[in-house]
This record gives structure tokens, C-alpha cells and sequence, in this order.
């Protein structure tokens, strides 16, 4: 079994999901988390003891599996969450995200680099509302159109209290 495969299933026994799984320079191990679409509006963001359960687990299995690492790294995805599955542009649908594709699309003057609102999936397809130099568009594409694709973050500073 495939190291992100094994991280997933270790990491969604605990009741979590796996967002991202990097290398880094120097044997660094970074694991990104969260809760699953159910869960995330009950349970809220991914605390330091949700990070601190995942890492215990984790060093127990890369140690037992052998797996070389140096440090290991467990986070939250942050605002700007990184979408991979379609189960993400699925969950994420009518937020504002930023989309790099692999390779320009027809019709889009090579562009390879969107700015717009997800639109829910339909089987495969994925599409993206945005604003072109003659005004509204849509962007069709699949998952494997996709180089890159991120949540813009939305803070809204008027709801804290002074």
C-alpha cells in the first residue's frame, strides 16, 4: 500500500479527512486535515488536539510500516484549501475558487488560470462561473483538466466584536 493510502486510512479511522499529503526538504512529513462535509459544521475548524491525535497515530504507523521521515507535520488546510477529488468540487460548490489548469481550454485565449463560483458537479463534469473581458462565462472541465485548484478565503472582519 502506497504511503497516502495508508495515511488516509489510518487518518479517516479517526474521523477525519485527508486533504493533502506532502514531502518537504529534510525528510519533513506534512499531513493536511479535516473534518468530512457532515461533520465540518457541527465540529468546526481542526483544533491543535485534532492535529496532536492524528500526529500520535501517525508516528505509531510510520514507524511500524517502516516509513522514513524526519519530522512530521499535521495541519488544517487553512482558508485557501486545496480541492483534489471530486468529492471536494462537490462540497465546495458555489464558493469562490482559483483554478490552474494543466492546459488552456478552447475558447479561452490560452488561458490557463480561472477566478470564479464553483457550480455543483454533474457526474465527471465540472464547471466555474467568472468574468471574462466580454463579460460572464462558464468554464467546463474535469478533474484531470485540473493542475491546481483552491478555495479563495473569505474572512469577514465585520462580524467580530470590538
Amino acid at each position: 500500500m502506497q504511503l497516502p493510502e495508508l495515511i488516509e486510512k489510518t487518518v479517516a479511522g479517526l474521523g477525519y479527512e485527508l486533504v493533502d499529503v506532502e514531502r518537504a526538504e529534510r525528510g519533513l512529513l506534512r499531513v493536511f486535515i479535516d473534518f468530512s462535509a457532515e461533520d465540518a459544521e457541527e465540529k468546526g475548524p481542526i483544533t491543535v488536539e485534532d492535529c496532536a491525535t492524528v500526529s500520535h497515530q501517525l508516528s505509531h504507523l510510520l514507524t511500524v510500516e517502516n516509513i522514513p521521515y524526519e519530522r512530521l507535520e499535521i495541519s488544517s488546510p487553512g482558508l485557501d484549501r486545496p480541492l483534489r477529488k471530486l468529492s471536494d468540487f462537490a462540497r465546495f460548490a458555489g464558493c469562490e475558487v482559483v483554478i490552474k489548469l494543466r492546459a488552456a481550454m478552447p475558447g479561452t485565449n490560452n488561458r490557463k488560470s480561472f477566478t470564479g463560483v464553483l457550480l455543483a458537479p454533474e457526474g465527471e463534469n465540472l464547471s466555474l462561473e467568472f468574468e471574462s473581458n466580454e463579460g460572464p462565462a462558464q468554464l467546463d472541465f474535469t478533474l484531470a483538466d485540473v493542475d491546481k485548484a483552491r478555495l479563495v478565503p473569505q474572512v469577514d472582519f465585520k462580524g467580530r466584536k470590538a
